[in-house]
This record gives structure tokens, C-alpha cells and sequence, in this order.
């Protein structure tokens, strides 16, 4: 006599609740050269690739760092328009607002699989003389304004990336087309992010996909941002608006907001954000407890809730982040100055076969890799003298140079 469970022989296989919506999909890597050494984004490529099966092809982007050494000093807006009149709105702001150095179409190669793609120019900035004590902002803040009124209040105009010496490429394709689209192995950088997505519950766009990036932070991201509610309502408290359909961009945000503006160490904004369960708060020696009950108190509504793998990119390295469960797979791994995170370990020995170190990192454990001051001056100071590595073209832009 069977009972429940037994009546119909073995379970099935587990599978997804539907195919187009794998939870666990997205592929995501990163790799950073500590010492500053500036390496050619085919490697982003090449690892992304091997996780081609990640991804549906609805997304795929990379964020480079030291990739413009001929400007690294003015900021480097890469736009994406849906038309022509989208370009000449944000044109006329970002004249009004800022010194345009220079501008010029990103760079790219026709690809099969890659189609509509939008309008896609780039501008290295200054900001205008006397703008900063007009608005009584800092440097950082008029920058962050400039990009929430473009992707905003400009209809069909989206500010892909900002920072300095950086700059992100992405759209709607695999990662190793989008990468080949963008010709980023003609690049090249001190560290490297990319992504592949499988969007599912957002559509997939080119402004929609990986990475998010303001300022000099990006992030590719695996998972879910359950939280995205709450911390979005937090993030307009600061002046951050959420407009490009996606939970991804408010991690961006929290990031900048802890390490930027509020001036937390790594860390710091790392337990905030992935912050321990009370019952293990309560464990703790009682210095400890004190300041993971004070984090949680004051960042409350920017803790990170659901299942998430991020790696943030920054001007000088790289972090990537679990959720405090671990439901993404991070793999890590190290051979001399040189670390690697990706979603399998595959992805990190498709570039480095033989790793001096590899682990898998704990939940809510971040793995960081710090580039120093020093090794990213040689480095861009090395690139500016390359023949045939330059990415900029020469000349004055819509503004020319003032």
C-alpha cells in the first residue's frame, strides 16, 4: 500500500517554472590587476563567452577602467539616444552645463545578432566655469545631477556611464557579441566587469542592461533585488531617481551614497548592505554587536534582501558581494597581482588556467582587490605614451574646447 509521495514513483527532475524564466540565470565576472597593469578587455570577452549559456541573450555589457589614459582627467559620458532629437536635447544641456573637450561616436563594428541598436556617442567634460558655486555642489554631486535630469527629464536619452578614465558598453545581445560590437578588446584596463543577463521580471533594453554605472561605480549583478521598493524610496531621500526598469540601478546608488557621501570604509557599506541576521548579531562580542545593531539601524532601508552575486567596479579596484545566504554563485580566485571573481570557475580559468588560489567566497563575505594610487598613475601615464593603443580621436567636440 502506497502512501503520499510514494504512489507515483521517483520525483521529477527539478526544473524551472517556466523557460524563459530561469531565476538562477545571468553570468557575471570581474578580474583587476592590482599593481595597475592595464590588460586588453578580449579577456572580459573570453570569460563572458564562457558562460554564453547564462545569459538569452536579452543583455550583455562590460565596464573598463583605465581604458581612456589620454583624458583621464575630464569626465567621459557615454550616451545611449533613441533618436536624433534625444542627442540634440542632451547636447544642449550638457553645453549649458559643462565644457564639452571633445566628442565622437563609441566606436563599434557591425555584428550579426546586434540590431537596433540606438545612437551611441561619448563626451569627455569639464565642468563650466562657476557652476560649482552657483549650485553649491561638489564636483561629484554636479556630476550626479547632470546624469538624474538626462536619464530623467530627456526623453529617449540615456547616460550609460560617468566617470573619469571609464566607461561602460552595453546592449542587447550575448556578452562576447555586445563585446566584439563594442570592439572592447582594442581597450584596455587595470580592472574589468562584465555581464550577461537573463532578464526576468524587467524587459530587456539596451538601457536595461549591465552594468550600472554613476560616476566611477559600476555593477553587474546576478539575482534579485526584493528589497528595490524600500531602497528606492530611501535613494530619493539623497536626490537618486530609479528610471531605467531595473533593481540593479538602486545597488549603484547605495553604493555611491555609502562610500562617497557618507564616507564608509569598503567594509562598512559591505555589512550594511548584506548585513547578518539579528540572531547572529546577537552572538556577537558585545563591540561588535554594537556596531552591526547601529548599521542596521541607521541603513535599514538600504539593506539588500533576496538572492544577489554583485561586483562593483571602482576607480581604484574591485568588489564583488553575496547576499548574506549565498542563493548566487561567486567563485574567486588569485594568482599574483591579479583577482578574479566570476559566477563559475570556469569563466575565471578560461583567462587564468592555473590560479595560485582559488575559494568560494562566504555568504555576505566581501572579496575586494585594491589598485593603488600609484600603480593607476604609471599605468595611464605608460598608456598615454602607447603608439597604436589610442581610443580617443583628436579635435574639439560640439563644444570645443573653451
Amino acid at each position: 500500500m502506497s502512501g503520499p509521495g510514494q504512489e507515483f514513483g521517483p520525483r521529477p527532475a527539478y526544473r524551472e517554472e517556466a523557460e524563459q524564466r530561469i531565476l538562477g540565470g545571468c553570468g557575471l565576472m570581474g578580474v583587476c590587476d592590482q599593481s595597475g597593469a592595464r590588460m586588453s578587455g578580449e579577456l572580459a570577452l573570453r570569460s563572458m563567452a564562457s558562460m554564453h549559456d547564462r545569459g538569452n541573450g536579452l543583455g550583455g555589457g562590460f565596464a573598463g577602467y583605465g581604458i581612456y589614459p589620454e583624458l583621464p582627467h575630464l569626465f567621459c559620458f557615454h550616451l545611449l539616444y533613441n533618436d536624433d532629437t534625444a542627442k540634440e536635447d542632451t547636447e544642449f544641456y550638457l553645453k549649458k552645463h559643462f565644457r564639452v573637450i571633445m566628442d565622437e561616436p563609441i566606436p563599434t563594428k557591425p555584428i550579426r545578432g546586434i540590431e537596433n541598436e540606438p545612437i551611441l556617442w561619448r563626451y569627455f567634460l569639464d565642468i563650466a566655469a562657476g557652476k560649482l558655486k552657483e549650485t553649491q555642489l561638489s564636483v561629484e554631486d554636479y556630476v550626479v545631477h547632470a546624469v538624474m535630469d538626462v536619464n530623467t527629464y530627456i526623453d529617449g536619452a540615456f547616460v550609460a556611464s560617468s566617470g573619469k578614465n571609464m566607461g561602460a558598453f552595453k546592449g542587447v545581445g550575448f556578452p562576447e557579441e555586445i563585446g566584439e560590437f563594442y570592439r572592447i578588446d582594442e581597450y584596455k584596463g587595470w580592472t574589468w566587469t562584465g555581464h550577461g543577463r537573463f532578464p526576468t521580471n524587467t524587459p530587456g533594453w539596451w538601457g536595461g542592461a549591465h552594468p550600472f554605472a554613476l560616476l566611477d561605480y559600476s555593477i553587474v549583478h546576478n539575482g534579485e533585488i526584493s528589497s528595490y521598493g524600500i531602497n528606492e524610496r530611501y535613494l530619493e531621500m539623497y536626490g537618486y531617481h530609479c528610471s531605467l526598469q531595473t533593481d540593479t540601478e538602486v545597488v549603484t546608488y547605495l553604493f555611491d551614497l555609502m562610500l562617497r557621501r557618507h564616507g564608509l570604509p569598503i567594509e562598512i557599506a559591505c555589512k550594511a548592505l548584506a548585513s547578518p541576521f539579528w540572531k547572529d548579531i546577537d552572538l556577537m562580542p558585545e563591540e561588535q554587536r554594537k556596531l552591526f545593531t547601529a548599521l542596521r539601524m541607521v541603513y535599514g532601508s538600504a539593506l539588500l534582501n533576496g538572492p544577489f552575486a554583485v561586483v562593483l567596479g571602482m576607480a581604484d579596484g574591485m568588489v564583488a558581494l553575496n547576499d548574506r545566504i549565498k542563493l548566487r554563485p561567486l567563485v574567486a580566485a588569485r594568482d599574483g597581482d591579479v583577482v578574479y571573481v566570476a559566477s563559475e570557475e570556469s569563466a575565471i580559468r578560461e583567462i587564468c588556467p592555473h590560479p595560485e588560489q582559488s575559494w568560494m567566497p562566504l555568504a555576505g563575505e566581501p572579496v575586494i582587490a585594491r589598485v593603488s594610487e600609484q600603480g593607476r598613475e604609471k599605468a595611464t601615464s605608460q598608456g598615454r605614451q602607447s603608439p597604436g593603443q589610442r581610443r580617443v580621436a583628436q579635435g574639439a567636440g560640439v563644444g570645443g574646447a573653451v
